[in-house]
């Protein structure tokens, strides 16, 4: 079986496309090709450190001239002669094995810290609802979550869900923290489904009312218990950097953007009484502009990753259609 992978810290839209295979059982993976699906008409305003971790080695795909490449992916997946004539499955957070590898870390810390005798909260950065979600189903198994707290950048989609009921699409704007800059969130249709008391039909009418009008408003019920499980808080530009600063200022440590928005909205959002942990995603040099902007600090590679500039690019240019992307998947399995 192969398997197409698109991990949940995507850059403006971009999705790394893993092909793997899989023993008959379908539960044992390993990666036999990979490609950076993502959009050219975005590719000046991607981090160069990230681009080039993509590109290297295997092969960065750009869809030319598109300014969104997600609906390319459920495309595909809706494609079902494609899904099944090369046995697709998805192996990130749209495939619950991603989800419950990400609740491991929530027990960990929490222990850490004293649970499951000791509350704990979490503010987790979050656009595709993913790493907030595995930390619902670890509350549900029984961990001690006192809260869990959605921080979203300028892109607040989430944010406006949960305070006002209403889950509107608007126009994408890139930020500093680009694997925020989402509208439409995989996995918060999840969190609808077991706010709806596990109604998918509920969840289906929603979902297609987004697909036909950008929008849905929720009830009052599925609001309330939304809120019960989720607070969530928006961070500006200008409120990131400034994090950046005091973090560095304070306690002499460089977060990247989008740790940083995570531990400003944990801030405002924290009990004296109970810690409140923060999952910080990626490391300060992979976001070197932004950094230097609030720290007057260039961060540098990790050592490991000193010869990265150095390492041969593989990019491809494809026509802006499914047929056209699904053609360079079939031809990587082939080879």
């Amino acid at each position: 079986m192969l398997a197409l992978g698109i991990p949940s810290m995507r850059e403006l839209m971009a999705h790394s496309v893993n092909l793997w295979e899989s023993d008959p059982s379908g539960l044992h993976y390993h990666p036999v090709g990979y490609m950076q699906i993502s959009c050219e008409a975005m590719r000046d305003d991607v981090s160069q450190i990230y681009e080039q971790q993509q590109a290297i080695g295997y092969e960065s795909v750009f869809i030319e001239g598109a300014s969104a490449s997600d609906a390319y992916m459920k495309d595909m997946f809706n494609d079902f002669e494609f899904r099944d004539g090369v046995n697709l499955a998805g192996v990130n957070s749209i495939n619950w094995a991603r989800v419950l590898a990400q609740v491991v870390y929530y027990f960990s810390s929490a222990v850490k810290l004293g649970a499951p005798n000791k509350k704990i909260s979490f503010s987790v950065p979050t656009g595709n609802f993913g790493d907030i979600f595995a930390g619902f189903i670890a509350k549900k198994m029984g961990l001690s979550i006192d809260r869990l707290v959605v921080a979203t950048n300028q892109n607040d989609i989430l944010h406006r869900c949960l305070t006002s009921g209403v889950y509107k699409t608007d126009k994408v704007l890139p930020s500093i923290s680009p694997s925020m800059d989402i509208q439409v969130s995989s996995n918060f249709e999840r969190a609808l489904f077991y706010a709806a008391d596990c109604d998918s039909k509920k969840v289906s009418a929603l979902m297609d009312e987004l697909k036909n009008t950008g929008q849905f408003k929720v009830s009052e019920s599925i609001l309330e218990k939304l809120q019960e499980c989720f607070v969530s808080g928006r961070v500006s530009e200008e409120e990131t950097l400034s994090e950046i600063a005091y973090s560095y200022q304070k306690y002499s440590e460089i977060l990247c953007p989008h740790s940083a928005v995570g531990v400003f909205v944990g801030r405002k959002q924290s009990d004296a009484d109970v810690p409140m942990v923060t999952l910080a995603t990626a490391h300060p040099a992979k976001f070197p502009k932004a950094v230097e902007k609030a720290t007057s600090i260039y961060p540098k590679l990790p050592s490991r990753m000193a010869d990265l500039f150095d390492l041969k690019e593989r990019i491809t240019i494809v026509e802006n259609n499914l047929q056209s992307i699904e053609s360079v998947v079939r031809e990587r399995i082939q080879t």
